[in-house]
């Protein structure tokens, strides 16, 4: 029996190997996916805890990060319109008040009616400070970007944006040029219709020869989303990196990456769609930010409230003195709001 188990693990996990561009001798061992699992797990749903102060719109997207003892969140909404970018602050990561806007449409530019921001070089450390790394004494962002009307309509690009505060409700500088689009000449089958959400984090270790790695999910050949790889030494002139997506389905959703390194490994939370009904939460794993082991087991977030009944998806997780925070755009009966599942029961 015990060797029909361990068979059973290691087709497991050869399979989730075979999703991603992952070779056997590069795979997360199934104790060590076990572990993180472990780690990362939290079962327990605290509710919405951010909805726009305007509450027709649909809110998207968190991005968390730490400054001089406030916790901040950059978020997206669609008003009908398109995407624009906000600010809100908390000191508890429980309670949150919006404080305004920081990417506005603009008129007779590329990206004049989407502009859906997430913050760069946040502090990926499990349990670290969260604070947000300057380069070239500027704080840096990339986007969503495009210029057609509608919920993700027309063609996206990757846009770049930069601002010398992060923490007030200002306009950031977005006189940048595209920095992927699907129609450079280099856009693989699998991004060469469109590209959405973008992370880009700062790799020490220069695990790629670069010091700036960006994931991005994007949609092409096939109409299924995947999330592939580019990398940077000065932020502005991006390459892509690798031949295949680093975490794909060939079917349905992947997408909105956030990394964390927790020990030796790096974790990728990142939701799935449609490859199963619904969305929701699930994470993989790696040594070297190159080559992934997907997670098979039980999802981290899946629909199961009301708050949440269509869709739980879109993570960025944290931990914090003890616990941790799983933040999650969730869709139901409040519409779409920004939602919380933790460690440790903090409703109690």
């Amino acid at each position: 029996m015990k060797s029909l188990v361990v068979m059973a693990v290691g087709a497991l996990t050869f399979f989730a190997c075979n999703r991603t561009n992952t070779s056997l001798k590069n795979r997360v061992p199934q104790e060590e996916m076990e572990r993180i699992y472990n780690e990362v797990n939290t079962p327990f749903k605290y509710g919405v805890v951010f909805q726009h102060p305007d509450t027709t719109k649909r809110i998207d997207s968190p991005t968390i990060f730490r400054e001089n003892d406030i916790w901040y969140m950059t978020y997206i909404i669609f008003d009908g319109q398109g995407y624009e970018t906000w600010l809100a602050k908390s000191e508890d990561l429980l309670h949150w008040e919006s404080k305004g806007k920081i990417l506005s449409f603009t008129e007779n530019t590329w990206d004049a009616n989407q502009k859906a921001g997430y913050v760069s070089l946040v502090d990926i450390n499990w349990g670290g400070d969260y604070f947000v790394e300057k380069y070239k004494n500027k704080y840096w962002m990339t986007y969503l970007g495009g210029n057609t009307i509608g919920y993700e309509a027309g063609t996206l690009k990757i846009g770049l944006a930069n601002a010398t505060t992060l923490t007030d409700a200002k306009e950031w500088n977005t006189e940048f040029a595209p920095l992927l689009t699907p129609d450079d000449q280099d856009a693989r089958k699998f991004e060469n219709k469109t590209i959405y959400k973008s992370l880009v984090i700062r790799d020490s270790l220069k695990h790629t020869g670069h010091p700036f790695v960006m994931y991005y999910n994007a949609k092409g050949e096939g109409d299924y989303e995947s999330i592939a790889m580019a990398v940077s030494d000065d932020m502005l002139t991006w390459k892509r990196f690798g031949e295949e997506p680093v975490i794909t389905r060939k079917e349905g959703i992947c997408g909105d990456a956030q990394i964390a390194k927790i020990g030796d490994i790096y974790v990728m939370f990142y939701f799935g769609a449609f490859w199963k009904p619904g969305a929701f939460e699930r994470f993989a794993c790696s040594y070297d930010l190159i080559n992934w082991t997907d997670w098979d087991g039980e999802d981290l977030v899946a629909p199961s409230e009301n708050f949440d009944s269509k869709y739980a998806h879109k993570p960025w997780v944290l931990k914090w003195k003890g616990v941790v925070y799983h933040f999650y755009n969730a869709v139901g009966n409040s519409g779409r709001v920004i939602a919380l599942a933790t460690s440790k029961d903090l409703i109690k």
